[in-house]
């Protein structure tokens, strides 16, 4: 999971970039990188390890002079910490490319084989990205002359949908001629574009998320389509194009879930009227398993959960409250690399209110489970406060396979419902009473933002991938990739030791 913005303006655009890449901090916390081409077509680059704010000093932004640009937060979803794989990416031939990609290609060891030996380039980092880059590159200078057309970039990125696999969501800076942006033929990974007008002319945006867009002053115009393609060139001329032969609009349903700002609106779905209603069915599933309850106050725990919680609570007459005081400044620990930090940072950042603990019966409220040591934390912390019954209910249904699409979820065997039933998650986490959504209620949560969209890419839950190319071979090299046992064998640097893959988008 990353965040990637892209601007096409007549004014410096680095600020607007730079504001709207905090804006998308929630998406990465590891890298952020921004790029950006003057009229004289040079291109000035930032990019290193950290949140946004650390990257970028006075310094660094009074540097960064241009009319477009793009823009990156990161966090890896192999491990590593690298400042090598901090985006954008660049490429000199053809023309000079930059790209900043959100997502996971599938079939990137195929990739590298073809890049090297059919298109003699050459891939200097681990990262899937920087192969997608190449990919893209060689498409465009088989597809463009010296004066590249709209119509040479749509036929360009058709071929790279042909050769790759997986998710993606791309924006990609072409010196000296504009900025595109595509989507995976099954839109699993989310883009959004809009526009604004400033001094006279119209600038463009394209980013992960709309939150990015409305906070920066521009208009949503939409969400680019499945094996869609958007042009901006440097006159702010727009064109946009179907390049993938077949589409399906799939997206990953985690992102309403988890991964998404509330404040956002993906594919004409409101992430957070979504979790409301994730907290409405699963208050009627509680009172259908448990009629004569005895919760006595429902305590999410902050923040992804607090709409799921809130609207649980009135529909089972119960309180809520705020248990748990919230360190912002520590960051997400579901995207943090390593199982260590994950553990370190959890009692950082939680700190219990201990009155609305003490000798009540608490029903805590979270977006979802994934390795279960964070919850297990947390339920003990709840119980050192005083709790006399600690329930735990999940807005999302069990997290029993791992996801290929750009998410760090870990090997299947460090998923704490991999082959376990509910009631042993619950003791193993250390809970009195543990409750799951369904997941056919928590898609008709997201479904009914957007009755046209007919599937979710729900992998993570039931195995079901929608690409249809993920095999066992390719899910026990991944499990090998991300276990946490595997980062054990991390360089200082953060590199990862003999391992075949890396993904970072």
């Amino acid at each position: 999971m990353c965040g990637i913005i892209g601007i096409v303006s007549q004014q410096p655009v680095a600020q607007v970039i730079y504001d709207a890449l905090l804006v998308l901090q929630h998406r990465g916390q590891d890298s952020a990188g921004i790029v950006v081409c003057n009229n004289g077509n040079n291109l000035k680059m930032r990019k290193d390890n950290g949140q946004v704010s650390d990257v970028f000093h006075t310094r660094h932004m009074l540097d960064l002079v241009g009319n477009m640009g793009i823009g990156h937060v990161r966090y890896p979803t192999a491990g590593c910490s690298s400042s090598a794989e901090a985006q954008p990416f660049y490429v000199n031939s053809p023309y000079g490319i930059t790209l900043a990609h959100n997502g996971n290609l599938t079939n990137v060891e195929k990739l590298k084989a073809e890049l090297y030996e059919s298109d003699l380039r050459h891939i200097n980092t681990r990262s899937d990205s920087e192969v997608l880059l190449n990919v893209l590159a060689h498409e465009l200078q088989v597809s463009g002359g010296l004066n590249l057309t709209a119509e040479q970039i749509f036929s360009a990125v058709s071929e790279t949908h042909r050769r790759i696999e997986g998710a993606y969501a791309v924006v990609a800076m072409v010196t000296g001629k504009g900025i595109i942006g595509f989507r995976d033929p099954s839109g699993i990974r989310p883009m959004v574009y809009g526009k604004r007008d400033s001094a006279g002319t119209t600038e463009y945006m394209i980013a992960s998320e709309s939150v990015a867009l409305q906070t920066s002053g521009f208009e949503l115009i939409g969400d680019l389509k499945p094996g869609e393609a958007i042009y901006i060139d440097t006159a702010g001329n727009m064109s946009i194009k179907q390049c993938a032969k077949s589409s399906v609009l799939s997206p990953c349903i985690f992102e309403y879930v988890y991964l998404a700002r509330p404040d956002s609106i993906i594919d004409d779905i409101y992430v957070y009227k979504a979790r409301l209603r994730m907290g409405v069915k699963l208050a009627r599933k509680i009172l259908r398993e448990m009629p004569e309850h005895d919760i006595d106050v429902v305590i999410p725990i902050p923040d992804t959960s607090r709409p799921s919680a809130m609207e649980l609570a009135y529909h089972l007459g119960v309180k809520f409250r705020e248990g748990f005081i919230k360190n912002r400044y520590i960051g997400r620990t579901f995207i943090m690399p390593g199982q260590t930090l994950r553990k370190r940072s959890v009692r950082r950042k939680l700190n219990p209110i201990d009155i609305e603990f003490k000798g009540k019966n608490v029903l805590l409220v979270d977006d979802s489970i994934v390795r279960g040591t964070t919850s297990q934390q947390i339920i003990q912390m709840a119980r050192e406060a005083g709790a006399a019954k600690v329930y735990i209910a999940s807005a999302a249904p069990p997290v029993r396979y791992p996801n290929v699409y750009g998410i760090d979820m870990p090997a299947a065997e460090e998923l704490v419902a991999h082959n376990r039933s509910e009631e042993e998650i619950a003791e193993v986490i250390g809970a009195d009473w543990l409750i799951y959504q369904d997941l056919d209620d928590l898609i008709d949560a997201v479904q009914k933002g957007n009755r046209s969209i007919k599937e979710f890419d729900c992998s993570c839950f039931n195995g079901k991938y929608v690409t249809r190319t993920i095999d066992d071979d390719y899910l026990n090299r991944i499990s090998h990739i991300r276990s946490d046992s595997a980062m054990q064998g991390n360089n200082e640097d953060g590199t990862v030791v003999g391992m075949e893959l890396h993904n970072n988008a």
